[in-house]
């Protein structure tokens, strides 16, 4: 018990760091045409900059498209796009080799920082697999009086011993991989809430249904700018601050 406490703990230390940096939006810019796409360019090139211990992804890295996907394990709208949507895009988008997706780790809580250090512990050739778990059976860890004792039954499913777990939740490197991309993605990025993507570059939040979310895949295969008939705005949930 006091072991899963000091692992709270230390998890909470993502969320603490999240709330004291604030967030930074880009606003729009006053420059010319030419500007405007000079920024674009540089944003872009930024937002493709992996962590410390690179990015988790799917599918061909000279696809046209780059989706990249902040989500938090706790956030149930995230869930929703990972049971309804993802598996569209998959299917008919990543397999195909026209969307190169990208997962970053934006947790909200200590729950879903432990969520996240477990995928990562699995390995990158499993690290999906866990992901689609995790969400998949959300109300039965990440919203329950024993969070920890449940994330770590479903470990147990996946193949890790209560060593491995332990070990896994101590680690250091992966903790810091965690940190890194929240704190990036709020400071440097603007993401404020869950799932935030970028296609592209360009932001899109709120999980989607797949009737809205393919037209913007569509847009972005065109070398359309997604935003240039307006966005839907798609359910999303709200860092706290």
């Amino acid at each position: 018990m006091n072991q899963n406490r000091a692992i709270l703990a230390g998890a909470a230390a993502v969320i603490l760091v999240l709330a004291i940096g604030g967030y930074f939006i880009f606003g729009p810019s006053n420059g010319s045409g030419a500007e405007d796409q000079v920024d674009r360019s540089a944003f872009e090139e930024e937002l493709m900059v992996p962590g410390p211990l690179g990015d988790m992804t799917m599918g061909d890295p000279d696809a046209p498209v780059t989706v990249i996907d902040y989500a938090s394990l706790t956030c149930a709208h995230c869930a929703s796009f990972e049971i309804n949507t993802m598996p569209l895009l998959k299917e008919h988008y990543i397999d195909t080799g026209k969307v190169y997706y990208i997962l970053r780790d934006f947790p909200f809580d200590p729950i879903a920082t432990a969520g996240f250090m477990l995928a990562h512990c699995a390995g990158p050739e499993r690290y999906f697999g866990f992901i689609g778990v995790l969400f998949r059976q959300q109300q039965s860890w990440a919203f329950t009086q024993t969070p920890m004792e449940d994330l770590k039954a479903l470990a147990r499913q996946g193949g890790f011993s209560e060593e491995s777990f332990d070990a896994c939740m101590k680690d250091q490197k992966i903790f810091d991989q965690i940190k890194h991309n929240a704190l990036r993605g709020t400071k440097t990025f603007g993401v404020r809430s869950t799932p935030t993507f970028f296609i592209n570059g360009e932001k899109v939040e709120g999980a989607l249904p797949w009737s809205d979310f393919e037209p913007l895949i569509q847009k972005a295969l065109a070398g359309r700018g997604i935003d240039s008939e307006g966005t839907p705005e798609g359910m999303s949930t709200p860092m706290q601050e």
